[in-house]
């Protein structure tokens, strides 16, 4: 088994409460919006919103939710002006951080992310002082059942085009692929009749940094602001967090 692994350990446990699924679909909605504009309201002829779409479903947004925000933004694709922005630093215990924001006021969120490293004891650096430590991968989940054959399911996503496959710590299927090749391969292995836990393009640290009780605390703290700010949709950091603190 591949370091792949701990990826399900840094994603943020989320949607326990109908505030924080609440919060995570607009989140998604903004992708949404952002991918209407750039490709089109159709996701047969969008692949970057049928990328979005994968992923509102494996948070379980509903499909009545994710068609009110495809007609939203085609409605309202004058008004939206939402800029990309990926802030990269340091947190508690010298970890590496990646905030991907999506915003309508860069300036304001500038200053609020680097308030949330500061308070955290960390700092914000410049574009490219940790992205380094990071690989830019597609990431399928796939749920197993007890039907499924390891091998078979292997053949299947590796001829999909998938780069790897793992079995992760839940004994799910962990899928890899190269970015540009994600949305051919989910495609695929969704034709196919597979269930996805997650599948999304995330940033993979290429190794994990231990931390002591007072740092866990603190980057956990610091991840939690995150999650709070409205123009954060995703956070990549190396810090290596132990399962139960991170399912709290």
């Amino acid at each position: 088994m591949s370091g792949h692994s701990k990826w399900a350990t840094i994603k943020r446990a989320k949607g326990k409460t109908d505030a924080a699924r609440g919060k995570i679909f607009t989140k998604i909605g903004r992708e949404i919006a952002v991918a209407v504009k750039f490709g089109g309201p159709d996701p047969s002829t969008n692949s970057k919103l049928r990328d979005v779409i994968a992923k509102a479903k494996s948070n379980n947004m509903p499909g009545d939710n994710i068609m009110r925000s495809i007609k939203k933004a085609s409605g309202e694709l004058g008004a939206i002006n939402y800029e990309n922005i990926t802030y990269e630093g340091y947190g508690p215990g010298g970890t590496a951080v990646i905030v991907e924001t999506l915003t309508d006021n860069k300036n304001r969120t500038a200053s609020e992310i680097r308030h949330i490293f500061d308070r955290a004891g960390g700092s914000m650096g410049t574009n490219g002082c940790v992205s380094y430590l990071f690989s830019n991968k597609g990431v399928i989940i796939i749920e197993k059942t007890d039907k499924m054959n390891d091998d078979e399911v292997m053949m299947a996503t590796l001829e999909a085009g998938a780069e790897d496959f793992n079995i992760d710590e839940d004994g799910n299927y962990e899928v890899m692929t190269d970015p540009n090749e994600f949305s051919n391969v989910r495609d695929k292995l969704e034709k196919a009749g597979y269930e996805f836990v997650s599948a999304e393009v995330s940033m993979l640290p290429s190794n994990y940094i231990a931390l002591d009780d007072d740092n866990t605390k603190k980057v956990l703290r610091m991840l939690d602001s995150f999650d709070e700010n409205d123009d954060v949709q995703n956070v990549y950091h190396n810090a290596e967090l132990p399962e139960e603190e991170e399912d709290e």
